[in-house]
């Protein structure tokens, strides 16, 4: 059992769910192996949702994608599910947003559950290898172990497919053939599990190195008196990390679009096992499929907290937070107090970083 009490200092702190788990990882040589560039790794496909959706009887389909702001934007999340309910015309598509922005699979393992698993999805992407790009490879492994395990748990016919997207730092690997450290990572766990996965970059590495595209620019002019030269090279990005919907988005779902073909040529080999996705023994032994997210009990707070009200007529702030915060506190005098006790070794709060919001001291 460890004990950590937290004290709130002189600012208000809006706060959310509590969450702990399993250790943290040393920091791995920029010497990991990379793998070589492909843009998609079969394995063993995506069987149950495909033959969800080729049954063309009406069913509702739940397409869940776990992520962080590239996934968050209005882009290859909203084109893709677009893109399949065109493709299978009969069925119900319907989407799980679980992305958020500016985070890795070390807090998307904490809050998988919450975000994904209970809305119970038949397909799950699965997008961190830009935001875990600083991460140590045994923390990646940790992490995104602990999000496949956990969702065969929850079900064991719920395909995954891991989606990998580039920011700059990755283009000159992508363009001598290589992944990136985070996605060749994520790989090794993926051989492990037979997950499939997709590179949304090779097509982007290729245009940019032969001068078709530019990586980060500015942003072409819109509106009537925009008028863009056909020949001039389009514009991937305006910060060499969130792709401009229209152009760098695009060429994301343009990767899914042939990776499908594939998924669904080697899907079709496969025997469905009726217990469906098999959980092997373990890549890491501490792996975090433990991760959860614990609510604020009365027992943990002391000293003057608030619970703020997420309804139409409640709290802006916990109203703009809902989805992602369901239950939201907020500490309303300096001094107050958060104590509780966990089997494990890291713990962490759950809260909303911004310039009105508070400060906390350990002890």
């Amino acid at each position: 059992m460890n004990l950590f009490p937290f004290r709130v200092l002189p600012l208000s702190l809006a706060l959310g769910i509590l969450w702990s788990s399993v250790p943290s990882g040393a920091q791995t040589p920029d010497d990991y192996p990379r793998r070589e560039a492909v843009e998609c790794r079969t394995r063993g496909g995506i069987p149950h949702v495909l033959a969800k959706l080729q049954k063309g009887d009406g069913a509702e389909i739940r397409v869940a994608y776990l992520g962080g702001s590239i996934t968050a934007a209005p882009g290859w999340r909203v084109k893709s599910l677009t893109w399949l309910q065109e493709r299978f015309p009969k069925q119900k598509l319907v989407e799980i947003n679980a992305a958020i922005g500016g985070t890795g699979s070390d807090l998307g393992v904490f809050r998988n559950e919450q975000d994904v698993l209970r809305h119970q999805p038949d397909l799950l992407f699965v997008e961190f290898a830009v935001n875990d790009g600083g991460a140590s490879p045994e923390r990646i492994h940790q992490a995104m172990e602990g999000i496949v395990r956990q969702t065969w748990t929850a079900n064991p016919e719920t395909d995954i497919i891991f989606v990998y997207t580039l920011s700059q730092p990755f283009l000159a690997d992508l363009q001598a053939g290589k992944f990136s450290r985070s996605a060749s990572a994520m790989e090794e766990l993926a051989d492990h599990y037979g997950i499939p996965s997709i590179h949304f970059g090779l097509e982007v590495a290729a245009r940019e190195k032969t001068g078709t595209l530019i990586f980060k620019g500015e942003k072409p002019a819109e509106g009537a008196e925009a008028k863009p030269d056909p020949r001039a090279p389009m514009v991937f990005s305006t910060d060499g990390v969130h792709p401009l919907v229209e152009t760098g988005h695009q060429l994301y779902l343009e990767a899914i679009a042939r990776s499908w073909e594939k998924l669904e040529a080697v899907s079709d080999e496969k025997e469905l096992v009726s217990a469906g996705h098999a959980l092997n023994a373990p890549l890491r032994p501490d792996h975090w499929a433990a991760a959860k997210l614990v609510p604020l009990s009365d027992a943990m707070r002391s000293g003057g907290w608030e619970k703020l009200d997420g309804s139409e007529s409640g709290d802006s702030m916990a109203k703009r937070f809902a989805r992602q915060m369901p239950e939201m506190w907020k500490a309303t005098e300096p001094g107050a107090t958060l104590k509780f006790r966990f089997k494990g070794t890291v713990a962490g709060i759950y809260d909303l970083v911004g310039p009105d919001g508070g400060q906390l001291k350990i002890r």
